[in-house]
């Protein structure tokens, strides 16, 4: 919705002071640059998008910036003279570190290549939840509440959608600003804005395809060229847009100096060298006014300190879990047996000695999973095994990480992970195993390489599909081979285990979650005693009782259940007294 504001009479435009106008920007022709209107700013859901030309003054854009709304993002783009415009402001302003990029929309066609079973299509009211989840789960900022609802009355924001018809889900969303609706622009541009791909999405080239799909519908409007502003070190994007035939442009951005933006103004710090787990923990710390302290940022350790109170963490492992509740996890055996003694369900398991035992087992289960008696990550663990030849493989793999191997019976059903802290449920995932989906022209091989590209990406590295004998023996068990080349459209599974660290998805369910199965998480987190601990669950179904425990992390990823509030009931329980009521 466009916010047009009268000029300030502060700001006399005959003044010999203020006769330095902004409009001038670039090559624009005088005549054309008065036909702008004045002082424009259009709402974007998430913040607004100023254009900078279009006010008198350096004084009245600073003072613009300055009003951007609590939570809120706005940006400033064509600034002609950005260094005289945060002179007057540089304790609130910033040069934002991005390049801009620009596509002349009337030399050729951008005409969208839809991956098979995705529309791309207009967003509607009910779409805002699905759009925010995905803004969130990219760090980014949410539309406000009811702002979808508002776009047909919106004539300068266009916000689209990419659907995975196969799923009904919205999986990617752009927002699009026509510069004739926001600012009367007489050089008839346009602009594309927070571009997000869901980081679950396994079909290749969304991103690619809505861009085309904004460049064509202002082509088909009849406007010159697209904008975009890309950060300066995402070359993944840049080559994306390069590729497109964008070509970078001397237009800056402004913004104002807030929690959101603050890892763009504040420079390199030491604790960007912290994986996201410890990153997020830091970060929220360092939100209250607690001290840190890095200590080995490799291996994710730190120290917190407030009000005489020092604790040592390694990401969410704290000094607050002892070294009993540690071991209690750290072995499965005697995971199993204080829950079990707890009166909790987990699987029926042995411990690989015995191979009569051992076939036996096999024999009357007739599917297995095999897994080191120590570990974490999934490593070294095998998921639907069927016959003797399997299981010996994979007792094999499980030793190189634990000379202890155990075979336990294959439990059907959902992966779900519940976060627990000081006894309490925080958060709940669904974690689903690591998939492609075809395209009809790559092979496999080459799919699970691009896959697992796209989910260190959105992982900051943490997550990757490894091109093992796991997945191999995988894709084999569907009928495949690593050279094969999949259909369009069809997804397959090609790792048996969820876990993040080999590729797996990781899907919020928390309002989902039957209270049952919250009370078998706390219940489970009190026989440990432990106070911070990621349950992982196999149940038919999130919002149903029945469930079986398979394993308990002492060092849970706090990172990746957006949005709930992870890191700070972790902090929360450090420094009780920095709690801020919700």
């Amino acid at each position: 919705m466009m916010n047009t504001m009268t000029r300030s009479d502060a700001h006399d435009p005959m003044d010999p002071s203020h006769t330095a106008s902004l409009r001038h920007w670039g090559n624009l022709p005088e005549a054309d640059a008065e036909q702008l209107q004045d002082e424009s700013s259009v709402d974007c859901g998430w913040g607004r998008l100023i254009f900078a030309h279009t006010y008198p003054t350096a004084e009245r854009l600073a003072e613009e910036i300055r009003r951007e709304a609590p939570g809120r993002r706005d940006v400033a783009l064509y600034v002609r003279d950005p260094h005289v415009v945060i002179a007057l402001a540089p304790q609130y302003l910033f040069l934002d570190p991005s390049h801009t990029f620009r596509l002349a929309l009337q030399n050729g066609s951008t005409e969208p290549n839809l991956p098979q079973g995705v529309r791309i299509r207009e967003a509607r009211a009910d779409d805002e939840a699905e759009i925010n989840r995905i803004y969130l789960t990219r760090g980014m900022v949410p539309v406000r509440e009811g702002f979808v609802a508002e776009l047909p009355q919106n004539a300068a924001v266009t916000l689209l959608v990419a659907e995975d018809e196969d799923r009904g889900m919205v999986c990617a969303a752009v927002t699009a600003v026509d510069h004739v609706a926001g600012c009367n622009d007489p050089e008839g541009g346009s602009s594309l804005w927070s571009l997000a791909v869901d980081p679950h999405c396994t079909r290749p080239g969304i991103g690619e395809a809505l861009v085309r799909a904004v460049a064509q519908r202002f082509r088909e409007a009849g406007r010159n060229y697209l904008d975009l502003s890309v950060m300066h070190d995402n070359n993944e994007a840049i080559a994306l847009y390069e590729k497109l035939g964008f070509e970078r442009v001397p237009v800056y951005c402004l913004k104002n100096k807030n929690t959101i933006n603050e890892k763009l103004f504040v420079g390199p710090e030491q604790y960007d060298r912290l994986n996201i787990y410890g990153r997020i923990l830091v970060d929220e710390a360092r939100r209250r006014g607690i001290a840190v302290e890095l200590i080995d940022s490799e291996n994710g350790y730190f120290r917190l300190t407030h009000g005489g109170r020092s604790i040592t963490c390694r990401e969410s492992l704290s000094e607050l879990t002892s070294a009993v509740a540690m071991s209690r996890c750290d072995d499965k055996r005697v995971t199993r047996k204080l829950l079990t003694e707890a009166g909790l369900r987990m699987p029926e398991q042995i411990l690989v000695g015995d191979e009569r035992e051992l076939q036996a087992f096999v024999e009357r289960h007739g599917r297995v999973v095999v897994k080191p008696a120590r570990g974490e990550q999934g490593r070294g663990v095998s998921v639907d095994l069927r016959d003797m030849a399997e299981v010996k493989a994979a007792i094999e793999a499980a030793r190189r990480y634990s000379d202890d191997v155990l075979v336990e019976e294959l439990v059907e059903g959902e992966d779900l992970r519940i976060i627990v802290i000081d006894h309490q449920v925080v958060a709940a995932a669904i974690r689903k195993p690591a998939e492609v989906t075809g395209d009809g022209e790559s092979d496999l091989r080459t799919l699970i390489a691009k896959q697992s590209r796209r989910r260190e990406a959105a992982t900051s590295g943490e997550s990757s599909i490894p091109l093992d004998d796991e997945t191999e023996r995988c894709v084999r068990a569907a009928g495949w081979r690593l050279d094969d080349v999949l259909p369009a459209g069809q997804t397959l599974a090609v790792r048996k285990t969820a876990n993040l660290h080999t590729g797996g998805t990781i899907h919020d369910v928390t309002a989902n979650l039957h209270p049952k199965l919250a009370e078998v998480a706390t219940q489970a987190s009190r026989a440990l005693d432990i106070p911070v601990v990621g349950l992982d669950l196999m149940v038919p179904d999130v919002g149903g009782t029945e469930y079986a425990i398979i394993e308990a992390n002492e060092r849970p990823g706090l990172a990746n259940h957006e949005p709930q509030p992870t890191a700070e009931r972790f902090v929360d329980l450090l420094f009780p007294q920095t709690r801020t009521e919700a």
